[in-house]
């Protein structure tokens, strides 16, 4: 007898092989679904052939109720076993999932914690059982039983053992699937949300585009004709809308990137001409916080094919987001250099830089490196995911490079045309 008080049995090569080739059956079986109802098939029924019972049954516990649940069968009255509760005091499975040990009961008519009530409600005569807990990481999440061994045979340890090997096997495999289900669940979940968000923003950016446009000229109006005090309030006024105004152009480009709509209108230009505008663009807003921007490129007119006004996009995204994070009095450098067919663009800052653990994630969408609670600088976060989606349209790349407390350097790739004649940059 073993220690559990299950009779040992001498078995045959033979059928250590066949077991083996079972077993071997079995881990191909169980990583071949993703389907758990299916996995759940594939292992009862492997129980039954392994141990030679007349039926099989799963019990996984309800994460919701905390009770075992019949979750499958094999054999007869299989069908209507499914989804029976049975309760974790009072019954072999419950006392099997406590202890996290096997039990083999061999008649069940003398032992009290059998419980009757399943066989009554299906009409079945359960005579002997063998069960063991499947257990994942050290966690009970069910029983696993064999009923009533053929030609009124007993329960072994030899049978224990390779129901115990099967049930180990199962726990890993349920709980793989029960995590697979669960993140797809999240993604579907996760889609809707960024369908709606999607449709959020272009719903607003419509609506908003039109009100803005009076505003913004009547307020242009207005300024070109005030003097004296009015002159900075219309200022204000201003520049307010022109923010407003490149907020509803982001969230219009980032809902072409993300629809796969957004198209290219390539010419062929300098890119040092594209670059230096775009300096002149940002260097009002850089001298309100006395910043310098520089910029340090090749002699060399770089020729691409591109669209300069996505390329202005980038380009200026990234000195907007120098100049925010970058405190006053530092410094900003525009560089490019050749690379094998192509061109590096940098953006370089003396800010307050970036955490390691962000660089990836600065790129998302929305995403902004301090809390939204927190933050004192302004923007939704569409910045950089723009600028990505626009260098990528090129079949360029965009990362970032940043030592905290130091400064951050954005960089970006395009495909180079030709380089020709000098051109004189200051």
């Amino acid at each position: 007898m073993s220690q559990s008080g299950a009779p040992t049995q001498q078995v045959s090569l033979s059928q250590r092989v066949h077991e083996l080739e079972l077993m071997v059956r079995v881990t191909r079986r169980l990583t071949s679904t993703l389907d758990l109802d299916r996995l759940l098939q594939i292992i009862i029924k492997m129980a039954a052939e392994l141990v030679n019972s007349e039926s099989a049954s799963i019990c996984l516990q309800d994460r919701r109720t905390g009770s075992l649940v019949f979750r499958a069968a094999a054999g007869p009255k299989s069908e209507e076993l499914l989804n029976i509760q049975v309760p974790i005091e009072g019954s072999i499975a419950g006392t099997v999932f406590k202890s996290r040990k096997p039990l083999i009961v061999q008649d069940t008519e003398s032992d009290p914690r059998h419980y009757g009530e399943v066989d009554r409600d299906i009409d079945y005569a359960t005579q002997s059982i063998l069960a063991v807990p499947m257990i994942f990481k050290k966690r009970a999440i069910g029983v696993l039983e064999a009923v009533n061994k053929f030609n009124a045979g007993r329960f072994n340890q030899h049978d224990v053992d390779i129901l115990s090997t099967l049930a180990a096997q199962a726990a890993v495999a349920i709980e793989n699937v029960r995590l697979v289900t669960e993140l797809q669940a999240a993604n579907v979940q996760l889609a809707e949300l960024d369908r709606l968000k999607s449709n959020f923003i272009s719903i607003a950016s419509h609506e908003l585009r039109t009100p803005l446009g009076l505003i913004l000229g009547y307020a242009g109006f207005l300024r070109d004709n005030a003097s004296g005090a009015a002159t900075d309030e219309l200022d204000v006024v201003l520049q307010a809308a022109t923010q407003l105004q490149r907020l509803i152009e982001d969230m219009v480009n980032l809902t072409h990137l993300k629809a796969g709509d957004a198209e290219l209108n390539l010419g062929e230009f300098n890119l040092q001409d594209v670059i230096g505008e775009s300096i002149k663009t940002q260097q009002q807003f850089a001298a309100t916080k006395r910043l310098r921007i520089r910029s340090s490129l090749p002699p060399a007119a770089i020729r691409v094919r591109a669209d300069w006004e996505k390329i202005a996009i980038v380009l200026n995204n990234l000195l907007n987001n120098a100049i925010k994070y970058t405190p006053p009095g530092g410094c900003i450098l525009v560089s490019a250099r050749p690379q094998t067919g192509m061109i590096a663009v940098s953006v370089a800052d003396t800010g307050k830089g970036i955490p390691g653990h962000e660089l990836e994630r600065i790129f998302d969408r929305f995403h902004q490196v301090e809390s939204h609670l927190t933050r004192q600088e302004g923007g939704m976060g569409l910045g950089l995911p723009i600028a990505r989606g626009m260098v990528e349209l090129h079949g360029g790349r965009i990362w970032a490079e940043s030592v905290p407390g130091r400064g951050s350097r954005f960089t970006f790739t395009l495909p180079v045309l030709v380089t020709d004649s000098p051109s004189e940059r200051s």
